[in-house]
């Protein structure tokens, strides 16, 4: 990796400065990969949440700047950069997905990976507890944002996730702004739902007095008195 273009953790730099885009449109690598790096972060999020495989998005995101180092002289700089390769990132993601839908079509039906709707595998232990006591809480949540449907999906990611305003994301994906606001209300409801569960789970077991804390006090405590009554 290289230092110098570090991975921004969240994309809220400022749009692509013109001196960075006339790099960029003059075919220049250091370009690509300062732009890369400020915006991989928001695209694999996007792609990830129409596929819901990392390395399904992984490939949307590689395709996404691949097709926008070509399609450069369609940009036009009175529009968003962000929004505009963030918008051929979703179109990557959704080809692929319609790509692999079609292969799957065409398989032994037993063949086909089906994906688990039901919640028995939100918490790896089982337990909603051990799960948000063993710092699992992260991916615990990451299950439930994949459970959503689609639509609700996409508008979390962005909206939620990449704190896009409405307007942004109504652009990115071509829907209008009221439709981001409901489809956003009604994608937090849902996880609300899917969590509570696990949060009310998590609070009864919250700063339990157990296991190597209980073990080391009681040790000392019996150390200290026998050693007293030695004396």
């Amino acid at each position: 990796m290289i230092a110098e273009f570090p991975c921004a953790e969240r994309p809220e730099a400022p749009d692509i400065e013109p001196a960075l885009l006339e790099r960029l449109r003059s075919g220049d690598v250091q370009a690509l990969e300062a732009v890369m790096r400020r915006y991989n972060q928001r695209l694999f999020r996007v792609a990830r949440s129409i596929l819901r495989d990392g390395d399904l998005a992984e490939d949307a995101v590689q395709e996404a700047y691949i097709a926008a180092f070509y399609k450069l002289d369609r940009y036009s700089p009175t529009g968003s950069f962000a929004a505009w390769l963030t918008r051929i990132a979703v179109n990557e993601a959704l080809m692929i997905k319609r790509n692999r839908s079609r292969h799957d079509a065409r398989r032994d039906p037993a063949e086909v990976d089906e994906i688990d709707t039901t919640g028995r595998d939100d918490f790896p232990s089982g337990d909603p507890a051990a799960a948000v006591a063993g710092g699992e809480l992260i991916r615990m949540i990451e299950k439930a944002v994949d459970r959503l449907p689609e639509d609700f999906r996409t508008v979390f990611v962005l909206r939620g996730v990449e704190r896009l305003s409405v307007l942004e994301t109504a652009e990115i994906l071509d829907i209008n702004p009221a439709t981001v606001k409901t489809r956003y209300y009604r994608a937090r409801i849902l996880l609300q739902r899917t969590l509570s569960q696990a949060m009310d789970h998590a609070e009864l077991h919250a700063f339990e007095f157990a296991g190597e804390r209980c073990d080391r006090i009681v040790a000392n405590v019996v150390r200290r008195i026998t050693a007293a009554q030695g004396s």
